[in-house]
């Protein structure tokens, strides 16, 4: 018969797995198709984007909302994050070959000091970072801690329509943001 010390530490890591699996699957997942990496919602499944605003990297503030009507890629990573340090040139070069469609990117470092973050970004990126150590912006997007970097495609409308939850390269951003550069928004005007 076990000891009530081990059926305790059986429901606590049952408990503690059932409480990971409930915050990595956002509500995205359970509507939209998912390969379990990467959600994909069509356009009637899409849900609005969470609040997103606070302090950028290099001073002054910034509030998505005010990127309405473009498509805006957000990428979640810190400087500590090894595949975040392998998808940047990447994520650049996907933001240079786009911007020119009404696409915008905006990085979300997490877990990070300042100095470190703005030293990593330095001569790599020229779209804008906030600046969010305790992850809140991350976890507004059902986004774990732990599933840095991560990637959210949201639709000229504002709402979330690709989310990928692992370092990604351009050959694989590329077609997605321009697939949903060319949807028609939903309020019929660009």
């Amino acid at each position: 018969m076990p000891s009530r010390r081990l059926v305790a530490a059986l429901l606590a890591a049952v408990t503690a797995v059932t409480a990971l699996a409930g915050c990595s699957s956002g509500s995205e997942e359970s509507r939209c198709a998912s390969d379990g990496v990467t959600i994909t919602c069509a356009p009637d499944q899409r849900s609005k984007t969470p609040k997103v605003s606070g302090e950028l990297l290099t001073g002054g503030s910034y509030d998505i909302s005010q990127a309405r009507g473009q498509v805006v890629v957000v990428n979640f990573w810190g400087s500590w994050c090894a595949p975040c340090r392998a998808e940047v040139d990447d994520l650049e070069a996907a933001y240079q070959a786009t911007k020119a469609s009404g696409v915008t990117f905006l990085g979300i470092n997490v877990q990070d000091s300042k100095d470190k973050a703005i030293a990593f970004e330095e001569g790599r990126v020229t779209y804008p970072s906030l600046f969010d150590p305790a992850s809140r912006q991350a976890l507004n997007f059902d986004i774990p801690p732990n599933t840095t970097p991560a990637t959210v495609v949201l639709d000229r409308d504002g709402r979330v329509a690709v989310v990928i939850r692992r370092a990604i390269t351009r050959d694989e951003l590329q077609p997605i943001v321009e697939r949903i550069a060319a949807e028609q928004p939903a309020s019929g005007s660009r």
